[in-house]
């Protein structure tokens, strides 16, 4: 794997980013423009209304697995991340660390992470500015 920096950090999956949201996004609109004949026609709404909320009821499922496995996968750096900062400082993390700070702290390294931490909860450091003040990048490949 390529090394991972702050330019090339984000995780796209083309599978799931691109094909997956323009099926999704086409029988949408196919099934909206399908409705709207159905209606002008004044014949087979019933079954432009059944197939439009199964486009709806595919949108739902297509956004909600990527939330939930987002929010699993926050979880579980939430754990990681506090795991290291107590094997590090023999403290947990700060209580007032925000969810997408503790993300963003992920990719510091050891020998900067605990100072990172404090940093961060004292200047009340957005995620952008916490990655932009890493020197030694830790690598995260398995983001969801």
């Amino acid at each position: 794997m390529k090394d991972q920096n702050l330019k090339n950090h984000a995780r796209i999956h083309p599978p799931y980013h691109y094909v997956g949201t323009l099926f999704v996004l086409f029988t949408l609109v196919g099934s909206i423009i399908n409705l709207i004949l159905a209606l002008k026609n004044n014949s087979g709404t019933l079954g432009a209304g059944v197939i439009l909320t199964g486009a709806v009821s595919i949108l739902l499922l297509f956004v909600l697995v990527r939330v939930y496995s987002m929010k699993v996968q926050d979880r579980v750096i939430r754990s990681e991340e506090n795991f290291r900062h107590y094997l590090l400082t023999n403290t947990t993390l700060d209580p007032r660390l925000a969810m997408k700070q503790i993300i963003a702290l992920r990719f510091a390294s050891d020998e900067e992470f605990p100072a990172l931490c404090k940093k961060a909860v004292e200047k009340n450091l957005k995620p952008a500015e916490i990655k932009n003040e890493i020197q030694n990048w830790k690598a995260d490949h398995y983001r969801v």
